[in-house]
């Protein structure tokens, strides 16, 4: 949707761009090592207005309730929403502190040990919330969004996306997740869809919905949209979101049901999709609003967000 922009210059990448506006890359190697990034200034700012930005688009124009949720879940959950067992070698494992003493309950029973993981997108914790739970045929639909950061170790990820940051173990995303009615849940898709663009099309960036095939689909997914935006320097799409529909897959896992006003319970259909990545988000920004030399225009609509700040110096 739209068109790319011409440049009557050659496009720097978003890695010339940012090093000279506070991305950097070696203190962050040192913290980390590989693939995290610290971001300074104004374009720690930038990145902090798209998130807030697509937070209120979300929960003002599209009816989500927004969410604050844990950032490290136990593998229960995971497994609900279909992380678990086939993406384990892509989730951060976490090491529980203060020794290896057993975990009572207030009953004094011994708490049985699980695993816990860094979430590698909030659609865990959004979807998650879900698990064991029947609500009612007019509860639904039910619109959860949150801002969180994501963790992937990126296994099997080679050396693709090495430059810059389009590919890190840790980045920031708003998620969309719905939990609505079977005979609903193609047409939120749909919806779901909008909503994402939404937010390309307010930034303005050149943009294209492309429709998954079975293999290019996650194995819990009954329809995948992704949506991809233009970045100029790497003369290319690149993807943003991704919009899924997973049926009842998530909901017999997690044992999410709705009560109909007749019969027994059933399962609900489970949709979630990004609202966007906020990193890739920056870079479709930095890449194409850049000015010839070095400087970035600020999107207009993330200028209330920016303090008057409306151009990023080089």
């Amino acid at each position: 949707q739209g068109n790319p922009r011409p440049f009557p210059f050659a496009p720097k990448d978003h890695v010339a761009l940012g090093e000279r506006m506070g991305l950097d890359f070696d203190t962050a190697r040192k913290l980390s090592g590989s693939r995290f990034m610290v971001l300074r200034g104004p374009l720690a700012r930038l990145h902090r207005a798209l998130a807030q930005f697509m937070l209120n688009l979300h929960t003002g124009e599209h009816g989500y309730e927004e969410c604050y949720t844990p950032y490290i879940v136990n593998g229960s959950t995971l497994f609900g929403t279909g992380q678990l067992p086939k993406f384990k070698d892509d989730m951060f494992w976490v090491t529980k502190g203060g020794g290896d003493e057993p975990v009572v309950d207030d009953r004094g029973n011994v708490v049985p040990h699980e695993d816990l993981y860094l979430i590698s997108t909030a659609e865990v914790t959004l979807a998650g919330s879900m698990r064991d739970t029947i609500v009612t045929q007019s509860d639904l639909p039910i619109r959860l969004t949150a801002h969180t950061p994501c963790f992937r170790s990126e296994a099997g990820s080679g050396g693709r996306d090495v430059r810059g940051i389009i590919r890190q173990h840790q980045f920031d995303k708003v998620e969309m997740v719905q939990v609505v009615h079977p005979d609903v849940s193609y047409q939120v898709l749909e919806e779901m869809v909008v909503h994402a663009e939404t937010v390309l099309q307010r930034l303005g960036v050149a943009y294209r919905v492309v429709l998954l095939c079975g293999g290019d689909m996650g194995f819990g997914s009954a329809k995948t949209y992704d949506l991809e935006v233009w970045l100029p320097a790497q003369n290319t799409w690149r993807e943003i979101s991704s919009v899924s529909n997973c049926e009842a897959f998530q909901a017999r896992r997690m044992q999410a049901r709705f009560r109909p006003e007749k019969g027994k319970p059933e399962y609900v259909h489970t949709l979630n999709g990004s609202g966007v990545a906020v990193g890739r988000a920056l870079v479709a920004v930095l890449e194409n609003y850049q000015q010839e030399d070095g400087s970035v225009i600020v999107p207009q609509v993330l200028r209330p967000y920016m303090g008057g700040i409306e151009r990023l110096p080089a």
